[in-house]
């Protein structure tokens, strides 16, 4: 017992020395044995005076020996002869290989790879094989690589899971074929869509769930699952929805947001996911003290503070001061104050939850641009970029405009990328800006259908280029027709004439109209050239000629006597010269939650022509978005004028209401008629249109409850409104009722459904207060598409 004890002690010297004469042996026959396999090592070399190569059929026999690295009548070691084993093992060329030295003879065995000689997928319906095949490098008529090929099976693997199938698997499998020849197939099973079954929040006290929901990309599954795609998992699409949720809660004052973390909880399946943002709302701040200092003795301070509008109470909001900036630059560029630098410096308050704005105007460093480098563009010439930008070779840098018209390039949208970047030029005060561009598709041909209760089944093909000859013009052709409307048409438009922010444009189209709510047909000439420039940072000015010829027609025996009259005088035309002057805040404003659109618009005729006269329309709204924007109050006021000056109107000049303009009622449904006897003796109800009209439409538009991916919305309405006058009429022979007008009023609600094929509304309605003439229409639908 006490001697196996000993043998685990550390061992004395006198242990070691005196171990026996078996210890020294077996030691003894170690080293002699190391030695004598090391010298055989060295000492072994071989030279070959022939070599032969067995079973290669594609590879020659030169290139395998150039790959083996091994010459004839060259003297190696048998350590260069393994070397040579694994460089044709790894040469990726063959399945097999063995070198094998016999005399002065070295004998080299191959079995070679197959050859790929097609490669196919099975099992695919989500993604098509023209999607799938670029994705994979194993390729026809190359050597088929079993490694190469588990890559491209998690190549395809990871292009179902970013489409939100992640149990998506893929195995590659080879089928043999003649003369050393494989079929490789990639055996795919898509799987289920992995779902966002619930998307949730942590931490949210001042916004629901439902409410922050709407703000995020990602969507919540449904009912509509089949249909919605951003319902799947997208991990890109998450860090997204991180900065889009940010954005939401700064542009209400909350400044201190933050997403903490973001928990994706994949369940056993791998068919859904709980998404849950954990958040951080914090307090909400108003803007504080405005006021603007000035460093430079030349720079009025008092100046700048007027050109801003935030105001000292209002939610404070980043956008806002990066408003207040521009405003302050656009002012220092018309007094010609170059190189004004101006700070925002902000002062927090936490006892009053306010932040206190100073702008500090100082002498910003003198800096010019040097040259603008454009590349990557193949069709769009360079001029279409430039115009986009308001620096030009030597002006003085200003970043803030860079920025800016780097947004201008990407609205283009005719790039799928665009980076601008500033360097330092030739010298310290010169700026070289590159822009880096990637041509994107900008042309479409569409095959569109649509459905109205109003003009029935139609379809639409069309023709649009939106970088025409990469010339930044557009260009549409289309062709539509339905039941009882068909259309051709052709536009187009040069968005800077002259190099200028001037826009021209051009259409000419040709429309014939069979409508069942009148008793007429028509065919419709246009043609109109028109200009457009802004004349302010929401305002727009437009100038237009038009000429237009019309040929009215009878529908059988149906019309009275008036239109019989109006018919009766063939095909008329006009030749007049218009504006339309536009205010539009609604998307530009300051207040992303409210805005007012202005239009006015007025037609001379008589520069040529049958008809001489002044047709004048005006249109004002105003929305607002209330309760953390789940509701939207619209109102709507909109009248128009036409005072003829030579002859008589016919009915297809005068004003002709329709529901856009007055819900409850059918084209044509209200204003003045004529019911005398028509051609067949019958009593006519023919719709005579009116010089004068005005419409008030209410609308309110809201959350019905339902998930906000399902895309239904509620909505109510008001409509008052009303059609009259027929002076300058020729009514001789007619029995006109309602020449004076009257106002009606329509109530109603609607259902807003944004379905994957298209908007879908419905109206129902209820006139509270008609005449006995009048056509109601208490339901319409109204879906339009593309495929």
């Amino acid at each position: 017992m006490s001697a196996g004890l000993s043998f685990f002690k550390t061992p004395t010297k006198r242990a070691i020395l005196g171990s026996g004469t078996v210890l020294r042996s077996v030691l003894g026959l170690v080293v002699v044995t190391l030695v004598a396999g090391t010298v055989a090592t060295v000492a072994q070399t071989y030279r070959f005076s022939k070599v032969e190569i067995d079973g290669n059929q594609r590879v020659g026999d030169a290139a395998i020996l150039q790959t083996a690295g091994i010459a004839r009548g060259q003297t190696v070691s048998a350590g260069q002869v393994n070397d040579a084993l694994q460089k044709l093992q790894n040469s990726g060329l063959f399945e097999s290989v063995t070198v094998e030295p016999l005399g002065n003879t070295l004998v080299i065995k191959v079995v070679e790879l197959p050859t790929i000689n097609r490669v196919s997928f099975e099992g695919n319906r989500r993604i098509k094989d023209d999607v799938l095949a670029p994705l994979v490098q194993s390729q026809e008529r190359r050597v088929y690589s079993p490694s190469q090929a588990q890559r491209d099976a998690s190549v395809l693997a990871e292009a179902y899971a970013s489409q939100g199938r992640l149990a998506a698997r893929v195995i590659p499998r080879i089928i043999s074929r003649s003369d050393n020849r494989v079929d490789l197939v990639f055996e795919i099973f898509e799987g289920d869509v992995s779902e966002i079954e619930r998307l949730s929040f942590v931490g949210n006290r001042v916004f629901s769930d439902r409410a922050l929901r709407r703000v995020l990309e990602t969507k919540q599954a449904g009912f509509l699952r089949a249909f919605i795609t951003r319902d799947t998992f997208a991990e890109d699409r998450i860090e997204f929805d991180k900065q889009v949720l940010r954005d939401f809660y700064l542009s209400r004052g909350y400044v201190d947001f933050r997403t903490n973390s973001v928990n994706a909880e994949l369940l056993p399946n791998k068919d859904g996911f709980f998404l849950v943002f954990n958040v951080q709302e914090g307090q909400q701040f108003n803007f504080g003290e405005i006021t603007v200092t000035s460093e430079l003795d030349d720079v009025d301070a008092d100046e700048f503070l007027a050109a801003t509008r935030s105001q000292t109470g209002k939610t404070y909001a980043p956008t806002r001061v990066e408003n207040d900036i521009a405003r302050m630059e656009r002012l220092a560029a018309e007094k010609l104050i170059d190189f004004l630098r101006i700070e925002p410096r902000i002062t927090r308050n936490d006892a009053e939850l306010t932040l206190d704005v100073e702008y500090v105007l100082s002498r910003g460093p003198r800096v010019f641009v040097e040259r603008i480098d454009i590349e990557g563009n193949t069709t769009t010439l360079d001029r279409v970029i430039r115009q986009q930008f308001k620096s030009a070779e030597g002006d003085p840098f200003n970043p803030r405009e860079i920025r800016e018209s780097a947004e201008r390039v990407r609205a283009l949208d005719y790039f799928e990328n665009v980076d601008v970047n500033a360097r330092e030029g030739s010298s310290p005060d010169q700026v070289v800006v590159d822009v880096d561009v990637e041509e994107a598709p900008t042309g479409s041909f569409t095959i569109g259908g649509s459905f109205s209760s109003n003009d029935g089944f139609g379809l639409a093909l069309q023709f649009a280029e939106s970088n025409f000859m990469g010339r930044g013009q557009k260009l549409s052709i289309s062709v539509s027709t339905a039941e009882e409307s068909q259309n051709a048409s052709i536009t187009f438009v040069e968005p800077k004439l002259l190099g200028r922010d001037l826009e021209f444009g051009l259409t000419a189209s040709l429309m014939t109209t069979e409508s069942s709510f009148f008793t007429y047909n028509s065919e419709d000439l246009i043609f109109q050239p028109g200009i457009a420039f802004p004349v302010s940072g929401n305002g727009r000015f437009g100038l237009r000629y038009r000429y237009e010829e019309v040929e009215m027609t009878a529908d059988g025996d149906k019309p009275g006597a008036v239109l019989r009259n109006e018919i009766s005088r063939g095909k008329l035309s006009s030749s007049s010269i218009g504006y339309t002057y536009t205010y539009d805040t609604r998307r530009s404003g300051l207040n992303t939650d409210a805005g007012m659109l202005f239009e006015l618009s007025q037609d001379f005729g008589g520069l040529g022509g049958d008809n001489e006269y002044l047709k004048s329309t005006a249109k004002w709204i105003g929305q607002r978005k209330l309760h953390n924007r789940d509701i939207t109050l619209r109102a709507t006021l909109e009248a128009g004028a036409l005072n003829w000056s030579n002859g008589t109107s016919r009915t297809d000049d005068r004003f002709v209401l329709n529901p856009e303009i007055i819900r409850g009622f059918e084209p044509g449904g209200i204003g003045p008629r004529d019911r005398s006897l028509n051609a067949a003796g019958n009593a006519a109800d023919d719709p005579l249109g009116g010089n004068l009209y005005y419409a008030v439409r209410f609308d309110a538009e809201f959350p019905l409850g339902l998930p906000e991916e399902y895309g239904i919305r509620g909505g109510a309405f008001y409509d008052i409104g009303n059609l009259w006058d027929l002076s300058d009429v020729d009514l001789s022979g007619g029995n006109i009722v309602g020449e004076n007008g009257s106002a009606r009023h329509v109530i109603g609600v609607s259902i807003l459904w944004d379905t994957p094929i298209g908007p879908l509304r419905f109206n129902f309605s209820e006139a509270l207060k008609k005449e006995t003439y009048d056509r109601e229409q208490s339901f319409d639908f109204t879906i339009t598409t593309r495929f």
